[in-house]
């Protein structure tokens, strides 16, 4: 869910992600922005002033898994509706 809420150079904050993503909790939220960002995937930059202000972006690398989430999208969307037979 965090890398379609930053695709085509979308740049959110910690707070927008939170609001974005229903359901996430504060902890799990960081968890997976840390991981992103030890990967490569995310950069994080931090702005001194107050309060603090942290915002976040797909890397060069992330950007390369646009075409792949847009197929997952594409995949999902031609999902069979409940009971009904699968091609």
């Amino acid at each position: 869910m965090i890398l379609f809420h930053l695709f085509d150079g979308k740049v959110q904050r910690y707070s927008d992600l939170e609001r974005l993503i229903p359901g996430i909790s504060q902890k799990m939220l960081a968890q997976q922005l840390r991981a992103l960002e030890a990967d490569g995937i995310v950069l994080r930059t931090v702005y001194q002033q107050v309060p603090p202000k942290v915002e976040y972006r797909l890397s060069a690398w992330g950007q390369a898994l646009c075409p792949a989430l847009d197929a997952l999208l594409l995949w999902q969307e031609q999902k069979p509706a409940a009971g009904e037979p699968s091609a």
